[in-house]
Order: C-alpha cells, then structure tokens, then sequence
C-alpha cells in the first residue's frame, strides 16, 4: 500500500508543479538601456549613458506582478567639474517594485507595460584614470516605466520601454561635499523568458 500513496503523492507534486509552470508565473527580464541624464550633477553636464538591469518577476494577479532586479548605468563628463576632469559617474544597485501587463484589444500578440518602484542604489564617482575617488553609498530613490510587450513564442518576449529614475545623495570628494541628483531618462529594450 506504501508504494501506491508514494505514487499518488509524487502524481501530485508533478500535477502541481506542471500546473504552476504552465501559467508562466515567474519571469527573468536582460535589459541593455541608452540613458539621458534629465539634469548635470552639480557643475558636470553628463553625456549621454548606458547601462543593463537584470530583473526576475512574479505575477500573482492575471496582469499584476512584482519585479526586484539589479541595475548598472554610467555617465561620462567631458567638463572639468567638482568630480575632476572627465570623471564617469556610475549608479549600481538593486530595483523592486510592480509592473502591470495587460493585452491590447485588437492587437495580437501585444501587450501594454507600466512599471512603477524603487531603486536602492549608489552612485561611484571614477577620475579619468579609472579610480574611485567617491562613493555616495547606497540609499532609496524611485523609478517609473511604460511599454509593449511583443510576444515572440515558446514562452519569450520583447519588451520595449522608457523609464524615468530619480535618485538623490551626497557625495564627498576630499572635504567638500555635494548634493547630487541623478535623474534620467533611459530607453532599452528588454528579452524575457516565462517559466
């Protein structure tokens, strides 16, 4: 009789299992992003950036989930500023929040994308030698997105978007220190698989 409960139990398990698979509740998110900083930091105006973020998602409503990820945008300078001469600011850190997909009537196989969360990051100041020479440690800002997402089959997608981060610290070079905003503007392309 042993044999036979282990059988139906382990029927079970793969049932369960099969069925939570099947609903591809669970996603991972490889995002490239060209980034246009919203305003200088401090006296240096910021060139164009990029960055990636890698995000796992989990949907627990028919078009809610929540996403939690981390994240890595830098910014050259060509300026001479309070960072130096041609320093790069660089923003790493980890991003949590919800993101709601839900299909276009009329439009197969398309999909409308909001993002809305926070972002706990720091931003690394490098001199022209490639030297950290300041690091604001980390500290909580936020972050909001729109999209579509394409589906591509066998369980991919394509997910263009546009996001907007803000996050505020202070960094210290020798001993003077500045208020610093990070805000901008970043466009990328995301690849996601379902699971």
């Amino acid at each position: 009789m042993k044999p036979f409960r282990e059988s139906i139990w382990l029927g079970v398990c793969l049932l369960v299992l099969n069925t939570g698979i099947a609903q591809d509740k669970w996603s991972l998110e490889l995002r490239p992003a060209v980034n246009s900083s919203a305003q200088d930091i401090g006296d240096a105006q910021l060139k164009t950036g990029f960055g990636f973020e890698a995000a796992f998602g989990y949907r627990f409503m028919p078009h809610l989930g929540a996403y939690a990820g981390w994240g890595y945008n830098t910014f050259g300078s060509d300026n001479s500023s309070f960072a130096g001469s041609n320093a790069d600011f660089d923003e790493t850190g980890y991003t949590f929040g919800f993101q709601f997909i839900h299909p276009i009537e009329g439009a197969d196989n398309f999909s409308y994308l909001i993002r809305a969360g926070a972002i706990y990051n720091h931003i690394e100041v490098e001199n022209g030698d490639g030297d950290i020479i300041a690091d604001s440690g980390h500290g909580l800002g936020w972050e909001a997105g729109l999209g579509i997402q394409m589906e591509l089959g066998k369980n991919w997608n394509l997910r263009p978007q546009i996001g907007y981060r803000a996050l505020s610290r202070d960094l210290r070079i020798g001993e003077v220190v500045t208020e610093v905003d990070l805000n901008y503007i970043a466009i990328g392309v995301g690849i996601a698989k379902t699971f």
